[in-house]
């Protein structure tokens, strides 16, 4: 059984795990905002949010859902365009509509989960690092001097931070960036970690799939089926 955590919702699940979490997502969930493009992990319409804890705090990671399978999310925390989401618009959407830097949409959502990903990471917040943020995110019709400009002002909203060591999660949830709850994911996951049977064990005979990359562009229909074990 893998167990994760999507958005704000707990998610249990007998699929295989070489299913991709593009898949899961949109037909199993019905978690449409997160897009089908490329299938190659070129685009980055299909980006999402990965997050484990590492040394006692969350560390989240854009992903391609693409190339991702599901058995590399198991005690994790999924983000999808959809969990970024609040009352209103958040912080981030509203900056990429008040420049222009949307236009048919399509992209918009992989370019505002990459953008998450930067406000939570601990990468310096200068205009070159919010750039090789989304650096995995292609726009074929908007424009990238409007990006740009959008990118530039979560630089300058991120640099009001105290201090070096500043809790980059915290000050996003303060400041509306993501939703309030992501203060009990910690907790969520450990307490998942903790119920029987919560870590998956290596099994004899299997090989062991660390990322899709070209496998899942060349041999979909086999990886999704194939007897795999995982780095977890």
């Amino acid at each position: 059984m893998i167990r994760f955590l999507l958005n704000n919702k707990l998610i249990q699940t007998a699929e295989p795990p070489g299913m991709l979490l593009l898949d899961f997502i949109r037909y199993g969930e019905f978690l449409t905002g997160t897009k089908i493009g490329c299938r190659e992990g070129d685009c980055g319409a299909c980006t999402v949010l990965v997050g484990e804890r590492e040394g006692g705090r969350m560390v989240y990671r854009p992903v391609t859902s693409c190339l991702t399978a599901l058995g590399n999310v198991h005690q994790k925390h999924v983000v999808t365009i959809e969990g970024l989401n609040g009352e209103g618009l958040n912080f981030l959407q509203q900056v990429i509509g008040e420049e222009g830097a949307t236009q048919c949409g399509f992209c918009t959502p992989g370019f505002i989960v990459s953008m998450a990903g930067f406000c939570l990471s601990d990468n310096v917040p200068t205009q070159a690092n919010a750039l090789a943020a989304v650096d995995g995110n292609i726009c074929r019709c908007t424009g990238y001097k409007s990006i740009e400009r959008a990118l530039a002002t979560v630089v300058e909203f991120l640099g009001a931070m105290d201090g070096e060591d500043v809790d980059r999660v915290g000050f996003a949830i303060k400041t509306g960036i993501v939703p309030a709850w992501f203060a009990e994911i910690p907790g969520r996951l450990a307490a998942m970690r903790s119920q029987p049977n919560g870590v998956l064990q290596p099994r004899q005979g299997l090989r062991f799939l660390g990322g899709g990359t070209d496998l899942y562009v060349q041999q979909h229909e086999a990886m999704v089926e194939a007897e795999l074990d995982f780095w977890l």
